[in-house]
């Protein structure tokens, strides 16, 4: 979601080029609070799985894809989103969660704060728990910023707004 002109708007639908790892997304809950006009959606997102081949050798790493619950909280009247998302693939061996809240900023209406954080956890995994735990935090951190260049670049599609550099 981006706030533009008109107010928050979904940014381009799964599958899509700018994510190719994202195969398809399911919304499984959607409900909006008459009283508050926060929007909760929950959704199931099937990605491929990214764990290098070298790694994949450990036969619970070895599947094609990684299934992944995400729920949303929009509120268009403050001008916020609160997104939580965690695997649902490895959950006896892996922990793995992330938080992101988009929000207006203080310094200006105009502009959007995003905030992001995320948990690791691995057991069961023997000696392999500190590698594996290394290639989730890169690649989670790597997503971030991935995310952040396609939210820029979205931005700037819709509002025609320069983004600084």
């Amino acid at each position: 979601m981006v706030w533009g002109r008109q107010g928050w708007s979904a940014v381009s639908p799964y599958p899509n080029p700018m994510d190719k790892n994202v195969l398809s997304v399911k919304i499984t809950e959607e409900k909006r609070d008459e009283s508050t006009g926060v929007i909760y959606r929950k959704r199931i997102a099937i990605c491929q799985n990214v764990v290098p081949e070298i790694l994949r050798k450990v036969s619970i790493l070895k599947v094609p894809n990684i299934q992944l619950e995400e729920e949303s909280w929009l509120n268009p009247r403050e001008r916020n989103m609160a997104i939580r998302s965690h695997c649902l693939t490895w959950t006896q061996y892996a922990s793995m969660k992330e938080e992101s809240v988009f929000r207006e900023s203080m310094e200006n209406p105009n502009w959007t704060e995003f905030i992001q954080r995320g948990r690791i956890s691995i057991t069961g995994a023997g000696f392999l728990n500190c590698i594996l735990e290394t290639f989730a935090s890169t690649f989670l951190r790597q997503g971030a910023q991935k995310g952040i260049r396609i939210m820029e670049m979205l931005l700037k599609e819709q509002c025609g707004a320069p983004i600084a550099e």
